[in-house]
């Protein structure tokens, strides 16, 4: 790499440092300084903006925020608090699984707020450590980014290998997605399963027990949503929105002549007007709500930082080619670390699969490798500034999931590592034997 390569790759470097610093649309929009230092600063040629997933992440936002705002999404972390309180001995596993499919229905991890709660007041008045379910639950809803049919990185999976030659459905990514995800949680909910000491032999713990305040406050209250009455267009919304997903699916298995982006985006958008129209979901409500707030942040996230990137990566695709030709030529699978640490960065699975898949396929990495090491773009866990992480230690009345005083040992290190590691190991090997 020349000189000038290294001080224009630290600008990048930089923009991402201080947009993650300052969170939410920070992290897009000062992507936008970077880039303008690249064009009109050192004249690089501007890169092309995502604006196909970008399309497709504001159709599908939309339609699950108006879901949420009929109530339906309410409906659905009821169905799960059920089967939680149930169960409450098996949470550690079952609670990551919620959350996981949650996701993969929805689209965004972000709908684990409201169960969040629910799983460590279920934990601590049945005598079981929070931090077991809670960490894993909380990693478990950004794995199911990749195995939701409506995700951005998905979306944008299929989208991009499509236009490097690489044609495979939605159906077909989450063939290997969805097995491989629940194998790494499975796992990593096991190792949780006797993490940590018992409430009963932690100091920390009982010293806080020690204080009636602290007391009162971890045990007299109860998260809970069994007592919000479900209505039947709330009901009918969630029905309208699962046949949304479905429809999807089915025309991803047929060979229509549209491109599938264009099927998602009309699918989505008509999916929403029916739930305004017959369910009676108030738009200002999902403007207002939490799923569609969260998707317009990843909407300007995936903007500047996949502008920028690829700005910088198609001015310099030579050199990357020559740079990296070598080792990825002999170690294709060694991508995944380069997702990895990307990830690390941005805190967007859609943002690491829009800027850099399409550099993974300028290096030569067939689509099968890639869509193996596709769960390698969930590394956000490692530095614990993940909006879903901080909720999570906040919820936690008992105090046992935290952030370490060395910043990196913190609850969602171990979970994360294993159940991305397990994932990424199991979905390379299905997918090299599928395609």
């Amino acid at each position: 790499m020349t000189i000038m390569m290294v001080i224009q790759l630290l600008i990048v470097l930089l923009a991402l440092y201080v947009g993650s610093r300052y969170g939410s649309l920070a992290l897009g929009a000062i992507s936008g300084i970077g880039l303008a230092i690249l064009v009109f600063c050192f004249g690089l040629k501007p890169g092309v903006p995502p604006t196909d997933v970008i399309y497709i992440i504001i159709a599908a936002v939309t339609c699950a925020g108006v879901m949420q705002a009929s109530g339906g999404m309410n409906w659905l972390i009821q169905i799960a608090e059920r089967l939680l309180r149930k169960h409450p001995e098996r949470i550690t596993f079952y609670a990551p699984l919620c959350t996981f499919f949650l996701t993969v229905l929805v689209g965004t991890g972000h709908v684990v707020y409201t169960l969040m709660p629910i799983i460590c007041d279920i934990a601590l008045k049945k005598g079981i450590r929070p931090e077991r379910p809670c960490a894993i639950a909380s990693v478990a809803s950004q794995v199911g980014i990749t195995s939701s049919p409506i995700a951005a990185a998905v979306v944008a999976f299929t989208t991009i290998s499509a236009q490097n030659g690489f044609n495979i459905s939605i159906p077909q990514v989450l063939l290997v997605t969805i097995p491989a995800s629940i194998i790494g949680i499975l796992c990593a909910s096991a190792c949780s399963y006797k993490r940590g000491k018992d409430l009963d032999k932690d100091p920390d713990f009982q010293k806080r027990c020690a204080n009636p305040e602290t007391y009162k406050y971890m045990y007299d209250n109860t998260a809970t949503v069994l007592d919000k009455k479900i209505s039947a267009d709330s009901k009918h919304a969630v029905y309208i929105f699962f046949t949304a997903i479905a429809l999807i699916v089915m025309f991803a298995f047929s060979h229509i002549d549209i491109k599938m982006n264009i099927v998602i985006q009309i699918i989505m958008l008509a999916t929403a007007a029916l739930m305004i129209i017959f369910c009676k979901a108030d738009p200002k409500k999902a403007v207002a709500g939490s799923v569609w707030q969260s998707g317009m942040v990843a909407v300007v996230a995936i903007y500047g930082i996949a502008w920028m990137a690829d700005t910088y990566f198609s001015n310099y695709l030579t050199e990357m080619q020559t740079s990296l030709g070598d080792i990825v030529a002999k170690y294709k699978w060694s991508i995944a670390f380069v997702f990895f640490l990307v990830s690390i960065l941005i805190n967007s699975q859609g943002a690491v699969v829009v800027s850099m898949l399409p550099l993974a396929y300028s290096l030569g990495i067939p689509g099968p490798v890639l869509l193996g090491v596709l769960p390698s773009v969930y590394g956000y866990f490692f530095i614990p500034n993940y909006p879903s992480d901080i909720a999570t230690v906040n919820f936690d009345r008992s105090g046992t999931t935290k952030i370490g005083k060395y910043l990196l040992n913190h609850s969602f290190m171990m979970p994360g590592l294993i159940s991305v590691g397990v994932t990424t190991v199991v979905c390379y090997i299905l997918s090299m034997i599928i395609y």
